[in-house]
């Protein structure tokens, strides 16, 4: 980790917050539960604990591994239904290969980001390649859940391939932190993400003793999820460190600081920043489907047992 840098950052965009923007506070650090998912692979449960209206429009999100796996061991999601949300897969290290019953799929690898909008409602899966499972390896990623208003939750799915090379790459004024915009945009610069619901994704590196603080919008919400190192956040310096997640209140900047000191294996503060505008509408939530009343998730599951969310391609069944 990270899949996608650069050798001089001070070669790259540089943003910082204006000196007039307020701050935003911690409000609170929560630190991530353990768990498993899928066939079996480890994850950490980012949002654990964390009140909803603190992430609004975000569902949940997991940091899958980082984890080293032996020959045999490689493990991914067997075919699985979604309806009412969206999906996005970022994966730091290693090879997933997704494929859905709407057409859609492909394989990400070092930096790559898989976007699929369930919408109306799909089948997918994703799994590391033969290859991968075979040989064993490094695997390392994030799976974010983006809710969809229900003005949108019925739409036709769709399906984004992003390469890790199509981010865009900034930096702080001084390059001490390498900032990558997956989707939304930060100081005037947009990511190559397509989203129904405005959100803004950052994978920041920081190296030790660096401090970016960055324009961050009004009306979104601030998280902040660290994935690996030591570090502090906001004005008043909260320590941080890996698995752990930062709720931030109002205001207009954020900013985020690496320790000077680093364990050996983890030698950067690796931070995903997160930034969303509420959609503040009744949720249901259970299992695949994610909708705004029990009764539309009854409709979900009676759907896919019909199999009107699709069936899986006869060659993968």
């Amino acid at each position: 980790m990270p899949a996608v840098t650069v050798e001089n950052p001070l070669t790259l965009p540089r943003v910082s917050a204006p000196a007039e923007a307020v701050p935003r506070p911690v409000l609170a650090v929560s630190t991530a539960q353990g768990g498993f998912e899928g066939e079996g692979f480890p994850v950490r449960r980012a949002f654990a604990g964390i009140n909803y209206q603190y992430l609004d429009p975000f569902i949940m999100m997991d940091q899958m591994g980082e984890v080293e796996y032996a020959p045999g061991e490689p493990k991914g999601t067997p075919w699985h239904p979604h309806r009412g949300f969206e999906t996005v897969t970022y994966l730091i290290d290693g090879t997933f290969v997704h494929q859905d019953s709407n057409g859609g799929g492909g394989t990400i690898r070092n930096g790559d980001t898989q976007w699929m909008t369930a919408g109306s409602g799909l089948l997918h899966i994703e799994a590391p390649p033969e290859s991968l499972v075979v040989s064993g390896g490094l695997f390392h990623g994030l799976q974010l859940w983006v809710n969809l208003p229900a003005s949108d939750k019925m739409m036709a799915p769709r399906y984004q391939d992003i390469r890790g090379g199509e981010v865009q790459l900034l930096t702080s004024p001084d390059g001490g932190a390498l900032l990558r915009v997956i989707a939304g945009g930060l100081g005037g610069h947009e990511g190559p993400g397509v989203t129904h619901t405005p959100i803004t994704m950052i994978h920041a590196t920081l190296r030790p003793g660096a401090e970016v603080t960055l324009p961050w919008r009004e009306d979104f919400n601030g998280l902040a999820y660290v994935m690996a190192g030591r570090g502090a956040v906001g004005a008043e310096r909260r320590p941080v460190g890996t698995g752990q997640t930062v709720v931030f209140g109002a205001g207009g900047s954020l900013t985020v600081r690496a320790d000077e000191s680093q364990d050996s294996n983890t030698p950067d503060l690796e931070v995903v920043l997160l930034g969303g505008r509420p959609i503040r509408e009744p949720m249901a939530h259970y299992g695949p489907f994610v909708m705004n009343s029990r009764a539309e998730l009854q409709q979900a599951f009676d759907d896919f047992q019909a199999g009107r969310l699709g069936t899986v391609p006869a060659d993968r069944a």
